[in-house]
């Protein structure tokens, strides 16, 4: 199964996000659930930086490993910038999980102090 936790401020905006596993929907090469989150959580990833100039954490390993943190103090303007493109990304997860929830799965945590 493919793991995925949303980090929240307490704020309620994204400060990171995690993908572990592997969905097994299907043979290596074939799987749509894995190409589906690797797409969105990567091209998420790379909206951030196309369109905002800045550059997250990222930490990946080739076993679907996936961590993604946001830095601290950004300007306002970016930041908002980035929460849309994340709480699309978020979105699009969760449209995967709707469909192949045997797969899948998210969690949301919440900071409790920032």
């Amino acid at each position: 199964m493919i793991n995925i936790a949303i980090n929240r401020k307490s704020s309620g905006m994204i400060q990171s996000f995690t993908i572990s596993g592997h969905a097994f929907f299907a043979e290596r090469g074939n799987d749509i659930v894995c190409a589906g989150v690797s797409a969105v959580s990567v091209g998420a990833i790379n909206a951030v930086h196309t369109l905002t100039g800045i550059t997250p954490e990222i930490e990946q390993n080739e076993d679907g490993f996936l961590r993604c943190v946001i830095p601290v103090n950004l300007p306002e303007e970016t930041n908002e910038k980035i929460q849309l493109l994340l709480e699309g990304m978020v979105v699009s997860l969760q449209t995967i999980e709707e469909q192949y929830g045997q797969h899948i799965k998210m969690t949301f945590k919440k900071q409790e102090v920032e």
